[in-house]
């Protein structure tokens, strides 16, 4: 955890914090709050909703950076952290609007704390801390990645246990959920996450130099380019295939589609930076190599 998360976590009053799983459990029976707020900034987007005790979303806002941070050419945290600032309030009033309920009859606040940006999480911790003071809630501090892969449960009646793979441009997680805050980590990329990897693979191409591109993150660059490239025309070998476990890389694969990136350069005479006319057969090649590792 990282020590802006570390600094605000320590102003909650003590049990706030384990609000969550005092209250869950009476008698053996399951009693969730009836309304909660969940704020989530740990990364680009500034999001919020209010959620009852049966799943279901009653109101929702959502402010997204994308276009900023794509003139940029990817997320810079200092922006990132300004634009959470600037539409935070708006958003959390947006989604209460929406949804008709008042902060007075939440029963509880649920922020995400880590993992992502520090300063981006930072925002979001703070602001929601403001409101549990001022309106003396009890606090939920919630794991993202734990709150992604809890999430199918609330469209499917999904039974504990349940293999899980979350996938992401900052995670790449198999486990085995067990129950509410129960995990079992079977594997994890021991370096980038696979959306990182194909982000940077992009980048390397200058896909926002593409026609069809110029409005797309690099990761779904990769994929519209990839539909109608030819993957069989370039051959990258699969990470980890010598190792009998769980765990994932994708550095390696990395490296291994720049080098194919830097001869074709040499081969059709560009400086990097210049677009490449195999650019759509090495996207489809680069992301059939991650979902072969995956799988």
């Amino acid at each position: 955890m990282n020590s802006i998360t570390k600094s605000l976590l320590q102003s909650i009053k003590p049990g706030q914090a384990a609000w969550l799983r005092s209250n869950s459990t009476r008698s053996g029976k399951l009693c969730l709050p009836k309304l909660v707020l969940g704020i989530e900034t740990s990364c680009d987007d500034t999001g919020a909703a209010v959620v009852d005790d049966a799943g279901n979303i009653l109101g929702e806002a959502l402010h997204c950076q994308k276009e900023v941070h794509l003139k940029a050419g990817g997320i810079i945290p200092l922006v990132a952290q300004q634009l959470h600032r600037e539409n935070i309030e708006q958003i959390v009033k947006e989604a209460l609007s929406i949804s008709g309920v008042s902060v007075n009859e939440l029963a509880a606040i649920a922020t995400t704390v880590k993992p992502g940006l520090a300063l981006s999480l930072g925002v979001g911790l703070e602001y929601s801390l403001k409101l549990v003071n001022k309106y003396k809630k009890p606090f939920i501090p919630i794991h993202h990645m734990e709150a992604h892969a809890l999430t199918i449960r609330l469209t499917n009646q999904v039974e504990f246990p349940f293999l899980v793979l979350l996938l992401s441009g900052g995670h790449c997680i198999l486990a085995v959920a067990q129950g509410v805050s129960d995990f079992l980590l079977l594997g994890q990329s021991i370096d980038i996450a696979p959306g990182d990897m194909l982000d940077k693979v992009a980048r390397r191409l200058s896909l926002s130099k593409h026609p069809e591109c110029h409005s797309m993150a690099g990761g779904k660059a990769i994929e519209h380019l990839a539909q109608t490239g030819n993957r069989q025309h370039y051959t990258f070998r699969v990470p980890m295939q010598q190792y009998r476990n769980c765990d994932f890389s994708f550095s390696g694969l990395q490296n291994l589609v720049n080098k194919v990136i830097i001869q074709k350069e040499k081969e059709e005479g560009l400086q990097e930076g210049e677009l490449l006319s195999c650019v759509k057969d090495i996207a489809a090649a680069a992301q059939h190599a991650v979902a072969v590792h995956i799988v």
